[in-house]
C-alpha cells in the first residue's frame, strides 16, 4: 500500500529541521544557505536524499520569507552541490493584497526564473517542481505554470473564527 507523502509548506526554523526532515518527503520552504546546510547535515543520517524547493520572495516583501530573487539561482547551485539534499524546484507566495494582475506577474516571474535555472542543468533533470498558488489564487498559478498548488483551506477550511458559521 502507498504511504502518505507529507510536504512541509510553511516557514522552517533551523531548530525544527531535524524533526521535519524525518516526517517530510518534500520541504517547500528553503530560503537560505544556512538552512540548506543544516538540512545537509541532517541528510547525512538518512538513507535517501532530502528533496527541497527554494522559496523565492519575488517582490522582496518584508512580510514574506524567501530567498531574494537575485540570489535564487546561486542558492540553487549551492544546494545542487550538496550531498544528501536535492533541489527540485522553486516555490513562491502571492502578495496578500490579492490584486489579480500583481499575483499573475509574481507567478509569471517565478516561472521565468524556474525555466532559467532549469536550463542551466541544476538538479540534473530532477529540477522539475514549481509550487505556486493557494486556495484563493491556484487557477492563476496553474495558468502561469505551477505543477504543485497548496489548497489546504479550500479542502479543510480555515482556523479563522470570523469565517466559521454557527
Amino acid at each position: 500500500a502507498d504511504r502518505v507523502r507529507w510536504h512541509m509548506i510553511g516557514h522552517l526554523q533551523k531548530n525544527k529541521a531535524r524533526k521535519i526532515s524525518e516526517l517530510s518527503r518534500l520541504i517547500h520552504s528553503v530560503e537560505s544557505l544556512r538552512l540548506a546546510e543544516e538540512l545537509q547535515q541532517i541528510a547525512g543520517h538518512r538513507e535517501t536524499d532530502l528533496d527541497v524547493l527554494v522559496q523565492v520572495n519575488i517582490l522582496g516583501e518584508d512580510s514574506k520569507f524567501g530567498c531574494p530573487l537575485p540570489a535564487t539561482h546561486a542558492l540553487c547551485e549551492q544546494i545542487d552541490s550538496m550531498i544528501g539534499v536535492r533541489v527540485r524546484g522553486l516555490m513562491t507566495m502571492a502578495p496578500h493584497d490579492g490584486d489579480p494582475e500583481l499575483v499573475r506577474s509574481v507567478f509569471r516571474r517565478c516561472r521565468e526564473l524556474y525555466e532559467e535555472i532549469a536550463k542551466t542543468g541544476v538538479g540534473e533533470g530532477a529540477f522539475n517542481l514549481l509550487s505556486m498558488g493557494m486556495s484563493g489564487d491556484y487557477e492563476v498559478a496553474i495558468e502561469e505554470g505551477a505543477n504543485i498548488v497548496r489548497v489546504g483551506s479550500a479542502i479543510f477550511g480555515t482556523n479563522d473564527p470570523a469565517e466559521s458559521s454557527e
